[in-house]
């Protein structure tokens, strides 16, 4: 019965972390996701235009 008591904390830990993925999975999107996008989007222009400005032209 040893094997038993090996297995079981393994099993455990794969039945969390799998509830864990679904978790995850399913509160992705949502009625935020547009907001959520549009921010990361404004970040990465304002991102995009410092790294323009602060380039000399013939670099």
């Amino acid at each position: 019965m040893d094997y038993v008591s090996a297995l079981i904390p393994p099993v455990v830990m794969a039945v969390f972390f799998i509830g864990l993925v679904r978790v995850i999975v399913k509160t992705q999107g949502g009625a935020a996701k547009a907001k959520e996008d549009a921010a990361v989007d404004a970040a990465f222009a304002e991102n995009a235009r410092r790294t323009a400005v602060s380039k000399p032209d013939g670099v």
